[in-house]
């Protein structure tokens, strides 16, 4: 989830080099992680489910998912980024029912935090365990810029599961649709069938502009610190 959707610090998850041989016999190859690693898109933002450079790795368990979507949801830098779109929100007089001044503003912010976890939890952790579905996103980083850019977008529909196959992402359009569903214990009326609609459809477009940029920002990354 953007406002979203990702345990050691030295960098984002990628693939162990291939394992050295021994004479005939090749040497037992280096585990691979079974949870994604630390990383910031434009090294702020968490991005603590994405994988580089591997085709496969073990699967999460449901506690596993609780915890990493507990850690990025809650980082440091969620609560300016929310403060940010807070703003942005207060300015453009979003859900006017609230009001301006430092009580409308708190509002804001209290829903648009209230959005990013209810979101971020459904997507992330509860419909993924549920379901038994991979929430991590499998950076594909090979090919050309559309080829990367259509996989990345496609990624809202598609998924893993937790034993590798491909499968239609349930638990991007259902957590989504649950979580706007919930929005209207907190946000102010109307309270309609369309406006859920919007607010559902505006998560999935969010995450598939997250997942473009899960994408193509290792590759930023690597050219920065290029030596």
């Amino acid at each position: 989830m953007l406002i979203a959707q990702q345990e050691a610090q030295t960098g984002p998850a990628v693939a162990p080099p291939a394992p050295a041989k021994t004479g005939d016999k090749d040497a037992p190859p280096t585990p691979q992680p079974s949870s994604p690693q630390n990383d910031r898109i434009f090294w702020t933002l968490p991005n603590f489910l994405t994988v580089e450079n591997a085709a496969t790795l073990p699967p999460l368990t449901a506690g596993q998912k609780f915890k990493i979507v507990a850690r990025s949801t809650f980082d440091p830098v969620e609560y300016p980024y929310v403060a940010l779109v807070a703003a942005i929100n207060q300015a453009s007089n979003s859900e006017p029912a609230f009001g301006q001044g430092f009580r409308g503003y708190a509002k804001r912010y209290g829903t648009a935090f209230a959005d990013n976890t209810v979101g971020n939890f459904m997507t992330g952790a509860v419909f993924p365990s549920l379901l038994r579905q991979d929430p991590r996103y499998y950076q594909l980083g090979k090919g050309g810029f559309f080829r990367r850019a259509a996989y990345a977008a496609d990624r809202v529909l598609f998924t893993r599961s937790d034993s590798g196959q491909k499968e239609f992402n349930f638990s991007e359009i259902l957590g989504n649709g649950v979580a706007a569903g919930i929005s209207n214990a907190y946000h102010p009326a109307p309270r309609t069938f369309t406006n859920n609609l919007s607010i559902w459809g505006t998560q999935i477009v969010w995450d598939a502009v997250s997942f473009e940029l899960k994408e193509f920002w290792p590759d930023l990354r690597r050219k920065v610190h290029k030596p």
